[in-house]
């Protein structure tokens, strides 16, 4: 029997990537985004695909009350929810004394307390039931220092902490988290520069351009689909995709001095190179 779930965050990208490859192992999804009209597209294609279904839901992360509604919804259409992606996210970057409070806000209302939202709805229902999943999607940036990233990096170093405390806590009650944290993947958050109705800092102002200087290839979300499903299914506590993201995480683990002094090198090296580029490329 295929699982219920909900993925945030499901319109584009991760999420929806998520989205239709819980839909081919024939589970049933509620394709959630703040996006009316990608959620409902989404959904359209997957169920037409199969062998699972799935549904659009309106939500934005940041209304918890609108989460709750969510999860009690499919609760009760369902009798049951199975699996929780808190998904949904922004990127925002650049040099820190570029940014405004409102960049640091915003960043942490979709990022951090969109995912306690989801958390508080769903561990509820599940420690109920005695049975769950919740997967929230952290970042690579969440266990590395991220220059570039602070906002963005706080947050998902909040999110792995999340994750990693209530896994420990959930286990007695039979419900299980896992924290996806994968390098740069190739989503349309990388073109965005931040969220369309804040200024965009000179040093992520161009998103592709700017974590090239980082990953010169970008992941496919397709195959952190398949990560992610996989661990679901060893009931993993984190996800790190691809191998190069791996490679650093075990570097900083094991030589954290030496890769503070090659991240020091590497922003100096990429603030030469931005100031050297012509205004223009970068916008």
């Amino acid at each position: 029997m295929g699982r219920i779930a909900i993925v945030t965050g499901a319109a584009s990208g991760i999420g929806q990537a998520l989205a239709g490859a819980l839909v081919a192992r024939g589970d049933t999804v509620v394709v959630a985004d703040v996006d009316k009209d990608g959620a409902e597209r989404t959904a359209c294609d997957l169920s037409e695909r199969g062998p699972g279904a799935a549904t659009a839901a309106v939500v934005d992360v940041r209304d918890a009350d609108a989460v709750q509604a969510l999860v009690d919804q499919t609760r009760d259409r369902h009798g049951r929810l199975d699996l929780m992606v808190n998904n949904a996210g922004i990127g925002v970057g650049g040099e820190t004394r570029e940014l405004l409070l409102a960049h640091w806000d915003r960043v942490i209302d979709v990022n951090l307390r969109g995912v306690v939202h989801g958390v508080h709805a769903a561990y509820p229902v599940m420690v109920e039931q005695g049975s769950g999943h919740i997967v929230n999607t952290a970042s690579l940036a969440g266990l590395l220092p991220s220059p570039g990233l602070t906002p963005y990096a706080m947050t998902k170093h909040g999110v792995v902490g999340l994750s990693l405390s209530l896994r420990a806590e959930a286990a007695g009650h039979g419900v299980r988290v896992t924290a996806v944290c994968p390098g740069v993947v190739d989503t349309p958050i990388l073109d965005k520069g931040g969220p369309d109705d804040l200024p965009k800092p000179a040093m992520t102002g161009n998103g592709r351009e700017f974590f090239r200087h980082f990953q010169p290839r970008f992941y496919a979300p397709d195959r952190l689909a398949q990560d992610i499903l996989q661990g679901i299914d060893r009931n993993t506590a984190l996800v790190i995709a691809p191998a190069s993201a791996r490679v650093a995480w075990y570097l900083w683990r094991y030589a954290p001095l030496l890769v503070n002094r090659m991240t020091a090198r590497h922003v100096a090296w990429v603030r030469a190179t931005l100031s050297a580029e012509p205004v223009s490329s970068r916008r």
